[in-house]
């Protein structure tokens, strides 16, 4: 029988490891990671922190989709939305020849496109039940590049489904990967899930579970966020926690650590076991690149710049981190640093569109301090520090 399901590559990493590497390589800041994580010019400090960029998961979902093109040359290739939040890396899968379904008005995703003949590759997020489900009736050959940490998050859920817990996730109910983990409760009949944002969403749903909540509140704030059928007066007896991997680690724990308080205060602390139910699934690099930015703000950095697009869930949270210690500017790309002007083009956190800066670089900044999001290359770091070099009329030293 013909093989139609791929998650383990094609053993093709030869082939393409020199594009890869001309794609996505910097010298630059492999030079800064072994000089200590600083480098000084004239004057001015530029201090990396010590985990930052492309995370495991990512380097195997672009490496994934590089074997597929090379693996697929005369196929017509689809990628359900981003493989990652990163524009730059979207943008030169497009150019390879893959193109990227776009989500409709709804979220949802219009596959009519794709025939059984063509290949479709599911993104580092994960995608619906339902949407696999469809593709792989379908016939088509799938390669799926599902990073593990959100697979382990879809373990536990799928387990409080099938155990009669309803999944409450820490998570943007409009992200990629939320969907795709709140759809594993599907696999079971009676599977149910809520999602919250934040602390003052879980605040809402704890006030309930202790008898002081509003059920038309609540249905007014988590409309579209919980499951079908969903009654809040049933499904918050017994809930398991699970969260979205690239929130902020810190918040998925203390939102743990309510719900457990307020459930235990419902039905009591010797009966905590039968109504509530919390595992570890903070992503490990998500975790690490918090922890950084965290030892690295206590350094006396003047400035802090976090480099991702800013649709990526982990970039935010590493720029809110960042700005509560330290002027911070949170930029998609290397090109929102004009050199010429002086000025930088960034998105602050909490808000949406981008602003512009003028003489954000002055002369009383001597260190500046660099992030990444997971999803960024490292090449666009190394662009980004040439042109704050550049904008205080440096260059890289040779």
């Amino acid at each position: 029988m013909e093989q139609t399901y791929f998650r383990k590559g094609f053993g093709l990493k030869g082939q393409i490891a020199g594009s890869l590497s001309q794609d996505y390589h910097s010298a630059l800041v492999a030079s800064i990671r072994n000089g200590g994580y600083a480098l000084t010019v004239h004057g001015l400090t530029i201090r990396l922190a010590k985990e930052f960029g492309f995370c495991y998961g990512v380097d195997r979902a672009v490496e994934y989709a590089y074997e597929t093109r090379t693996k697929f040359p005369s196929k017509r290739i689809f990628l359900i939305g981003e493989i990652i939040h990163n524009p730059h890396v979207n943008k030169r899968l497009e150019a390879m020849g893959i193109t990227i379904l776009q989500p409709q008005a709804n979220g949802q995703f219009d596959y009519s496109p794709v025939v059984r003949e063509d290949v479709v590759i599911i993104p580092a997020f994960g995608v619906p039940l339902v949407d696999f489900e469809y593709l792989h009736e379908l016939g088509c050959p799938l390669v799926d590049t599902t990073c593990g940490s959100v697979l382990n998050v879809w373990k536990r859920v799928e387990r409080y489904a099938r155990d009669g817990f309803t999944a409450l996730v820490h998570g943007k109910d409009f992200h990629e990967e939320t969907k795709a983990t709140t759809s594993q409760v599907a696999k079971y009949p009676d599977g149910k899930y809520i999602v919250v944002r934040d602390m003052e969403e879980t605040e809402m749903v704890c006030n309930f579970i202790e008898g002081c909540g509003d059920v038309a509140e609540l249905e007014r704030c988590f409309h579209g966020k919980v499951s079908d059928g969903f009654c809040f007066s049933r499904d918050l007896v017994k809930v398991g926690i699970a969260n979205q991997t690239t929130m902020l680690a810190s918040e998925s724990l203390a939102i743990a650590e309510r719900v457990g308080q307020a459930l235990a205060k419902k039905y009591g602390a010797a009966m905590l076991d039968d109504h509530f139910r919390s595992f570890d699934t903070i992503c490990s690099a998500t975790q690490e690149r918090q922890d950084a930015v965290l030892e690295l703000i206590e350094e006396p950095i003047d400035v802090m710049i976090v480099i991702g697009g800013y649709n990526s869930s982990n970039t935010n949270h590493l720029a809110k981190i960042c700005s509560a210690k330290r002027r911070t500017y949170h930029i998609a790309d290397a090109s929102c640093i004009d050199p010429e002007s002086g000025a930088i083009r960034y998105k602050p956190v909490r808000q949406v569109d981008e602003i512009l800066q003028e003489n954000w670089l002055d002369e009383s900044v001597r260190m500046v301090g660099i992030s990444a999001g997971a999803s960024t290359p490292n090449n666009k770091v190394g662009e980004a520090i040439e042109r704050v070099l550049r904008t205080k009329g440096l260059v890289v030293p040779s």
